[in-house]
């Protein structure tokens, strides 16, 4: 350590929610160098290394084959797939010196279905399912809590070609079943939950989750019969509406009532029986790189919240803000009195729960007035109708009826199901036995790393420092010389650390001029599974101590044994790990798919 690059801090720069994050600046593992933006220092480029090798390893042990496909893309391949135009400014685009569009990859499908048309020609030619580790960069507007949102980071894509979606099912089971295995190598718990595809696309989504405190990710979880679900796409069981016949529409005053609240008060009425009007808008980039602006007038019962998430999914809007004053004015309605009664100009998404209803109150997009039995079909038409409401606490399980309770996560992986929405768009076919072109139908498989090291961190510490696992540590043993190189001691420190390298048990020395209480500190902030200590003590007395990070029990051990007893205590360290890794039981989508 006294030549290592990266020197331990006693406290964390800056701040941040997730002392995981504090824990790794501590113990030299990386340096943040801009608004999420990190530099790995050499024991945080250890660990990622290991990291990696437990991605390759289980990727190829599902026949996964390692590629390395280039972060900056011609932007033609994301025109052809139409998100050059969808995506918003998280994706950076920018010009070469002969003015050709080209985009920093915030993700490789594009780039990865262009190999696939130009390297697969026939059904026999499929499956394939190939795999990288490669650098990303996403403009996020809010990178938080260190390496849990970042703009630049490091990602485990891998994609699946089949000739069908049967096919796809079952790369989409055996990816699931190797994510676990993956998780539970590295140490890290996780929930799988159905999730959103978002702007990837495709048919069907699940999200491998930690769950912590310091999560952005809110799940929706039934305990008795085990489903679970992002809040972006949990459903849930929704009250039998009333489906009284249609009353006569009237207008009632109601002067200040420009919340449900106020409204349900000053009318006595229950909020189930209102509407609520939320006010989105969507902005599209069409193909001349112009940009349209679309209204959206969503419409969800008072009782209710609406899902931006979903309302996006209906209108296939990436993204969504709320309407301006001036922009609700424009196509003739009354914030805080609205509704889509008169109202022109603007898509009008009502949620599946308002349709089934009758003689609902709602805005009559007058100030100070409101109406009485407004019903779909009458009083306003719907462009679209879905769920567009989201699920809370205390809501009925859409499976077996029992109360959903929430929990925070973080996503640290996702997989998906994109069918042929890639391979239409940039025509990666092949032919069939029958000699006719058909789609290639792929799947998606991500891990964020460096994400995955921020949850493991906050997964394995204590009030010292961090405690990491065997198979991810930097370093197996941390050597603790407690006397100078040029002592007995110090003779005897460096026999051993050549002995447990030359025994394949990876050390780091500490050799430095410190008080054992700071070389003792800083072991407990590193945290590597052992610690072995060496000083005039061991030197008398023929034995080291051997320290287990996690358990505190330390041990005096003969130095005609350390070198076996470090071996055999590893093995047994890795030993109760791959004891995690079981089979796992897949849920009815997944089976069914």
């Amino acid at each position: 350590m006294s030549t290592m690059f990266g020197a331990t801090l006693h406290t964390a720069p800056g701040r941040s929610e997730s002392e995981g994050h504090q824990l790794l600046q501590r113990a030299a593992m990386l340096r943040q160098v801009g608004q999420g933006i990190f530099a790995y220092l050499p024991l945080g480029w250890r660990t990622i290394r290991k990291i990696e090798g437990v991605l390759r390893a289980e990727l190829e042990r599902v026949g996964g084959q390692e590629v390395s496909m280039p972060v900056v893309n011609p932007a033609e391949l994301w025109k052809q797939s139409g998100r050059y135009f969808t995506v918003g400014p998280e994706l950076a685009r920018f010009r070469d010196r002969r003015g050709r569009d080209l985009v920093l990859a915030m993700t490789h499908e594009e780039l990865v279905t262009f190999l696939g048309r130009s390297e697969i020609e026939s059904y026999r030619q499929l499956p394939r399912l190939v795999f990288q580790l490669q650098t990303k960069f996403r403009d996020d507007p809010r990178p938080r809590a260190g390496l849990i949102r970042v703009r630049e980071f490091v990602m485990k894509d891998a994609y699946s070609f089949d000739v069908d979606a049967a096919g796809l099912a079952a790369r989409y089971r055996a990816q699931y079943q190797a994510y676990f295995t993956i998780f539970r190598r590295c140490g890290l718990p996780v929930a799988a939950v159905r999730s959103d595809v978002g702007m990837m696309g495709g048919s069907l989504a699940h999200e491998f989750v930690y769950l912590t405190p310091i999560g952005e990710d809110t799940l929706l979880i039934c305990d008795s019969c085990g489903f679970a679900a992002n809040r972006e796409a949990a459903t849930f069981g929704k009250p039998e509406p009333s489906t009284a016949p249609w009353a006569e529409l009237a207008e009632i005053a109601t002067p200040g009532a420009t919340t449900i609240a106020a409204l349900t008060a000053a009318l006595d009425v229950p909020a189930a029986e209102t509407a609520k009007a939320i006010f989105l808008a969507a902005s599209r980039e069409e193909h001349d790189q112009t940009v349209r602006t679309e209204f959206i007038l969503a419409v969800v019962r008072g009782d209710m919240e609406a899902n931006e998430t979903k309302i996006g999914n209906l209108v296939q809007a990436a993204e969504l803000r709320p309407m301006t004053e001036e922009e609700i004015a424009e196509i003739g309605a009354v914030a805080g009195y609205g509704s889509p009664v008169g109202v022109t100009g603007a898509t009008v998404v009502v949620d599946e729960l308002v349709a089934a209803s009758t003689n609902l109150v709602a805005g009559a997009n007058r100030e100070g007035v409101h109406l009485r039995n407004v019903n779909l079909g009458r009083d306003f038409v719907a462009d679209h109708v879905g769920d567009i409401t989201a699920a809370r606490a205390g809501d009925a399980c859409a499976e077996c009826g029992s109360e959903l309770r929430t929990a925070r996560g973080v996503e640290v992986g996702q997989i998906f199901q994109l069918g042929t929405r890639y391979s239409t768009a940039l025509g990666a076919e092949y032919l069939d036995a029958d000699g006719e072109r058909r789609p290639v139908t792929m799947g998606c498989y991500g891990i964020g790393v460096g994400r995955l090291l921020a949850c493991l961190a906050e997964e394995h510490r204590d009030e010292r420092g961090l405690r990491l696992p065997v198979t991810i540590a930097p370093y197996q043993v941390h050597l603790t010389l407690l006397d100078d190189l040029a002592s007995a001691a110090g003779e005897l420190a460096r026999r051993v650390y050549d002995e447990l390298w030359a025994a394949g048990v990876e050390v780091l020395f500490d050799d430095r001029a410190e008080r054992a209480g700071v070389k003792f500190a800083d072991a407990d902030v590193i945290g590597l599974p052992l610690r072995l200590a060496i000083g005039r003590r061991s030197v008398a007395e023929g034995a080291a101590e051997v320290r287990d990070r996690v358990t505190g029990v330390t041990m005096r051990v003969p130095f005609a044994e350390v070198v076996a007893e470090l071996v055999r205590r590893i093995a047994a360290l890795r030993a109760d790990i791959d004891a995690t890794v079981v089979p796992v039981e897949l849920p009815v989508e997944v089976r069914a798919n």
